[in-house]
């Protein structure tokens, strides 16, 4: 199975809608998976860390997992995340959850422990060694505190068989381009950072796993695609329209930013749990008068 292929363009880290009374809206969620397929998405994430996965019980996150495949029912791949700083919970993570129809397994590194270069090497060759699916790293040092260096994804890369690819949200041009010149053929490097998605696919990525693309997937993903044909001057047209969403969304927090964005369209209430806020009223203004244009 290679996983460029099947993971090539976009990806969606799905938001978790909540009702009023902070319990998960299904209904919501359902909406939310046929609004991004039916806008040509190539695959979804379910427990990325844009579904606010710190604040979802053990028993949620399997019932989300579950709803998931059901709705996609196969139109799409789906990637499931598992990640976290308690390697052995990890392990039992992965045994226990329903991984039989997903295609990937993006597991977030470490947060808060800030583990050694070689720390990070040894929790992931441990999870790819237990795990039923391919592991996809996911580097994202603004919110985990330690950054998995070039070195160490290589190392990864070539020594770790089921390790599978990488989701590089950095932000490091110069890693992520020394990270595409010496992958193996079949590692899969996709972007985590929707701003810079369109100049890391010019550089080589395979596509970007998106916060974005829950609001406005029809342009972001006819952005990627256009850019992964190396139709740069269209791609570029397509992304200069967005910029200023990237912006909004990303400017106070996430998914805070996106769950306000989907709620103007009607997908989901604007509801997120605590410690998360939903955005500021001045900023919400904003956005709104984005999406009206």
């Amino acid at each position: 199975m290679d996983l460029r292929t099947i993971l090539r363009g976009t990806g969606v880290a799905l938001v978790t809608p909540f009702k009023s009374n902070f319990q998960i809206d299904y209904d919501a969620l359902g909406k939310v998976i046929d609004f991004i397929i039916n806008d040509g998405v190539e695959y979804v994430v379910t427990l990325g860390t844009t579904g606010e996965t710190p604040t979802l019980s053990k028993q949620e996150k399997l019932d989300i997992v579950k709803f998931t495949y059901d709705k996609v029912d196969s139109r799409v791949p789906v990637v499931v995340g598992i990640g976290g700083n308690n390697t052995s919970e990890l392990l039992e993570d992965l045994e226990k959850f329903p991984l039989e129809k997903s295609v990937a397994v993006l597991s977030a590194s470490p947060y808060y422990s800030k583990p050694s270069q070689e720390g990070l090497f040894q929790h992931y060759k441990t999870l790819a060694e237990t795990s039923p699916k391919p592991i996809l790293l996911y580097n994202v040092p603004g919110r985990t505190g330690r950054n998995i260096n070039a070195a160490t994804t290589l190392k990864l890369a070539h020594e770790v068989e089921n390790i599978a690819g990488i989701k590089e949200a950095s932000g490091d041009m110069v890693q992520c381009m020394q990270i595409l010149r010496d992958r193996p053929a079949d590692f899969l490097v996709v972007s985590g950072d929707d701003a810079l998605a369109f100049p890391q696919i010019a550089c080589g990525m395979d596509g970007v796993i998106s916060v974005a693309a829950n609001s406005f997937p029809k342009k972001f993903s006819e952005m990627v695609r256009t850019a992964l044909k190396a139709d740069n001057k269209s791609a570029k047209l397509l992304n200069d329209e967005l910029i200023e969403g990237y912006e909004l969304l990303f400017a106070e927090n996430n998914p805070a930013g996106v769950k306000a964005a989907m709620s103007e369209l009607g997908l989901i209430e604007n509801i997120v749990r605590l410690p998360l806020v939903p955005l500021s009223a001045g900023l919400h203004a904003k956005l709104k008068e984005y999406l009206s244009k």
